[in-house]
Order: C-alpha cells, then sequence, then structure tokens
C-alpha cells in the first residue's frame, strides 16, 4: 500500500473559484460549531500550497490538535468544502433543483404533511416533464404511489388512475431504456473510431455494419424523447463519419443542431453534447466545401456560452478549448492557411499548459499532429519536427493508433524536407515495427515505406524525380479508394510528393 498523501483536496481547493472560495468562508462561520476556525486556517494553508506538501501543513500546524489525527481533519474538511459546494449551486441546474424538491418532499411526506407534499410533488414533475428529466420523473412517481398508500387508497379519485400511472411508468422505463441502449451502441462505435481511426478496410466496416444494424433492431417503436432522437442522430453521423461519407454524415449533424436549437433547454445542462456537433458540422461542412455553413457554424460555437447562458466552469472551458480550437486548428491546416494557423498557436500552447493533463490522448495528438502539419506548411521545418516528436514520445500508442501511424510516416517527411537522411533508416525501422505490432497492413504505408526504402539505396537505380512521380501515381491510385483515402486528412501526402515534382511549395498546391 501507498504512503504517498493523498493530494485530493488540495485538488478541490484549486479548482474552486474565488466566489466559491468567499462562500465557503461565509458557510463554515455560521455553520459548522467548534472547529470552524480550524477549517479556514487550514483551507487557507492548503489554497496557497501551489504543489501539495503535507509533511509542511503538519509542521506548520503542530501546536493544532488536529495534525494528530490529520487525515480525519482532512476528511472532514473535504466534507465540509462538498456541503458549501452543494449550498453554493443549489439552485445552477435543473437537476440540482429537483434534487432539492425530491429532499423537500420526503421531509414533507414523513412530517404527515401530504397536501403540502402533493403540492410540491405536481410543481417538480412539471419542470421534469418540460426538461425530459426521466429519472426524477419516475422517482416522482414513487412518491406519489406512497402518498396513495398511505391512507389504503381512500384519496384514490378515479379508477382509471392507476392505469395511467402504469401506462406512464411504462413509457418512461421504455424511454430510459432505449437511453442505455443507445449509449452502448454510441460507445462501441467512438471507442473503435477513437483507436482505430476511420474505418480502413471491408472487415472493419462489417464490425461497424454490424454495430449499427444492431442500433436499428434495438430502437424499433421505442423512439421517444429529444435525448434519444440525437442519440440515434449521433450515432448515423458517427457511422458514415468513420467511412468518410461526409455526404451521408451531414444531414444528420444538421438535423441535431435543428433539434438543439428547438430544443435549447434540454441541453442547456449538457453544452458538450452541443460543442461536439457544432465541431462535427463545421469539420464536416468543410470538406464537403461548405465553407458559408461552416463559418456560420464556427460563429455559432464562438456564440454558444451566451446562447445557452453557459456557467463558466472549468469543464465548459476545456471542452470549448478542446474542440473549438482543435477544428480550427485542423481547418487551417487542411485550407493551407498557415498564417493563421501559426497566429492560433500560441493560444493553444497556454490551453496545453493549463489543461493538458485533462485532455484525452486522442485530442492531444490531434492537436500535436495539426501543430506539426501547420509549421511544415509555413516551411517551418524544426518546430514541425519538435511536435511530432511530442506526440511520438509522449502520448500512449495504444489510444492513438491511427494518428500515431500518420505521424510516424510525417516524421519521415519531415526528415527529407531537412535532408537528415542519415536519421530515416531509424525512422523507417520504427515504423515497419509499429506496423508489425498493428498486425495490418494498407496500401498507402506499404507504397510510402517502398519509397522510403528506395531513397536510402546505396546505388540509386532511379533519380529522386522519378521516384517521386512513381509515388505521385500510386498515392492517386490511393486517393481513389475509398478504404484509403481518410489518410489524407491527417496530411495531404498527395500534394506534397506533387510539389516535390513540379518545383512548388506544398503550401501552393494545398491552397489550388
Amino acid at each position: 500500500m501507498s504512503n504517498k498523501a493523498s493530494d485530493n483536496l488540495h485538488r478541490l481547493v484549486k479548482s474552486m473559484t474565488k466566489p466559491e472560495k468567499r462562500y465557503f468562508k461565509v458557510f463554515s462561520s455560521r455553520h459548522i460549531i467548534g472547529d470552524s476556525n480550524n477549517y479556514q486556517v487550514l483551507f487557507d494553508a492548503i489554497d496557497k500550497q501551489v504543489e501539495y506538501d503535507e509533511a509542511k501543513l503538519i509542521k506548520k500546524f503542530k501546536d493544532k490538535t488536529f495534525t494528530s489525527r490529520f487525515s480525519i481533519a482532512k476528511n472532514r474538511l473535504y466534507a465540509a468544502l462538498l456541503k458549501s459546494l452543494d449550498s453554493f449551486h443549489s439552485n445552477s441546474s435543473i437537476d440540482a433543483q429537483l434534487q432539492r424538491q425530491l429532499h423537500a418532499i420526503e421531509i414533507l411526506y414523513h412530517k404527515s404533511l401530504y397536501d403540502q407534499c402533493l403540492k410540491l410533488l405536481h410543481s417538480a414533475r412539471k419542470i421534469a416533464v418540460k426538461h425530459e428529466k426521466y429519472t426524477f420523473q419516475l422517482e416522482l412517481d414513487r412518491w406519489e404511489k406512497r402518498i396513495l398508500e398511505k391512507d389504503n387508497y381512500e384519496s384514490l379519485s378515479n379508477a382509471n388512475t392507476l392505469n395511467k400511472m402504469l401506462e406512464s411508468d411504462t413509457k418512461l422505463t421504455t424511454t430510459l431504456q432505449a437511453y442505455n441502449e443507445l449509449w452502448h451502441i454510441k460507445s462501441r462505435i467512438f471507442s473503435q473510431l477513437f483507436k482505430q481511426g476511420k474505418v480502413r478496410n471491408a472487415e472493419e466496416l462489417s464490425q461497424l455494419k454490424s454495430i449499427i444494424d444492431d442500433a436499428a433492431g434495438k430502437m424499433e417503436g421505442k423512439m421517444v424523447g429529444g435525448e434519444n432522437t440525437y442519440m440515434l442522430n449521433h450515432i448515423r453521423s458517427a457511422y458514415h463519419f468513420a467511412q468518410g461519407d461526409y455526404e451521408a454524415c451531414y444531414p444528420y449533424l444538421i438535423d441535431n443542431l435543428k433539434l438543439m436549437d428547438k430544443k435549447s433547454y434540454l441541453f442547456q445542462e449538457e453544452p458538450n453534447a452541443y460543442i461536439s456537433v457544432l465541431t462535427n458540422a463545421i469539420y464536416v461542412g468543410m470538406r464537403l466545401g461548405k465553407w458559408n455553413e461552416a463559418l456560420k457554424n464556427n460563429e455559432k460555437l464562438r456564440q454558444l456560452p451566451q446562447k445557452l447562458s453557459l456557467n463558466q466552469s472549468e469543464d465548459v472551458e476545456l471542452r470549448l478549448f478542446s474542440l473549438s480550437k482543435s477544428t480550427e486548428l485542423t481547418l487551417y491546416a487542411q485550407s493551407g492557411d498557415f498564417e493563421k494557423g501559426l497566429a492560433l498557436i500560441p493560444e493553444i500552447e497556454d490551453g496545453l499548459s493549463k489543461y493538458g493533463d485533462k485532455l484525452s490522448s486522442v485530442r492531444r495528438a490531434h492537436f500535436y499532429f495539426n501543430i506539426a502539419v501547420i509549421h511544415f506548411g509555413a516551411e517551418q521545418y524544426h518546430e514541425a519536427l519538435k511536435w511530432i516528436n511530442q506526440l511520438l514520445n509522449n502520448v500512449e500508442i495504444d489510444k492513438t493508433r491511427d494518428i500515431h501511424c500518420m505521424a510516424q510516416i510525417l516524421n519521415m517527411v519531415i526528415h527529407l524536407e531537412l535532408g537528415n537522411k542519415s536519421l530515416l533508416p531509424y525512422a523507417l525501422r520504427s515504423t515497419q515495427r509499429f506496423l508489425e505490432t498493428r498486425k495490418k497492413s494498407y496500401k498507402f504505408e506499404e507504397v510510402f515505406l517502398n519509397f522510403i526504402n528506395e531513397t536510402l539505396k546505396k546505388r540509386q537505380d532511379k533519380p529522386m524525380l522519378t521516384l517521386y512521380e512513381e509515388l505521385v501515381l500510386a498515392l492517386e491510385e490511393i486517393r481513389s479508394d475509398n478504404y484509403e483515402r481518410t489518410v489524407f486528412e491527417y496530411f495531404d501526402f498527395l500534394a506534397w510528393a506533387k510539389s516535390k515534382v513540379n518545383g512548388k511549395k506544398y503550401r501552393e498546391l494545398i491552397a489550388a
């Protein structure tokens, strides 16, 4: 068992905003008897520590009795902070409001104030129904049943009431079952998509199609509620996205945007869903050449906090940074607008410094890769190499296999541009070993590795220009293959090869 002191309390304190900290001072003075001063001095001391150091705290408070049982003092302060935060955020969301009303209903029931209990129950149900809070509706139904039972059903005004209650419960449980099944199906698709990237062969497509067929079968006759409609559109858009079929993907994204605009109150507390759909619509619209729509959606993304009246929390800030900045950077990398990309990089570096350990491996990998592409397009090859090495050395391979492979190949392209021919054999062997562990062979990787092999031969049978011309022909064939063309969304390897044949800059061919 580890003897290292837990830093959970320190991380909780450091996560608190200034208003939350001020509220805790007032809360502790009013609600904590006897130990309030100890709570506050310990809280202040922990708040001042940049890195948690328990030994320093114990030394600082050696004259205080609570240091003899310091772990208990920490646990009590932690619990007090959670109570304070609960009170501070008591009306911050519909869920929080309904939770407090449920507790009030329980209190009124146990005081035998059944008429007041029922009145509050009906008020809470209106809110729960409006916002499609199905689990709360079921809990409210449970309390209504208890009120009916308490006087042997004397208050039952109509025999049909019981049938209506059963009908309501059945509808709610069916809706919740549909949501759970849809969530499971969505997660199966996205776990495959995040780890392996887009579909690259018939076997992967078959696996994906079986998941979608499973969804269609399970959802027949169960579609109730805006959230489930959103989830089904989400699944279908992801299915077509994974194949690179953006024409089929885009309508489902637009349908979800319309749904979210129509029922914005459903997503006010789940802004991550809105952010995801908007960023996906921007990216897919860009791939389809729908630049005006992509720009309009990008403006929607910027205005989202005001539109949904979002409270600025770290979670919202993190999501807005990771998705909106990643999408914007990809837009510049793939459109050849490298100057705007370079201007955006300092802001992204600040975000990576602030949120780096909270970003997923996939999101960090995409940031590193696209920053490298921006520097490459601006002919800043040493900077491009730095960011590719950041990806290759600091991001888990198993969680980012597809983009890791593209990074290995872009790494070799950068070395070619820098004239680092002596480093290419090592990079080639590293890539070959990686592909062997992946146990999957694609045409693109084979073509590119063969090209690198040819460039490394001591006795050149062909001049470099001829090798580049052959590479262009091979890549043009690959680009017409539905399973292989997705690699060019990471980096336009064909445009790069053509730049070598035509004597033009990579950025000129991208812009064209």
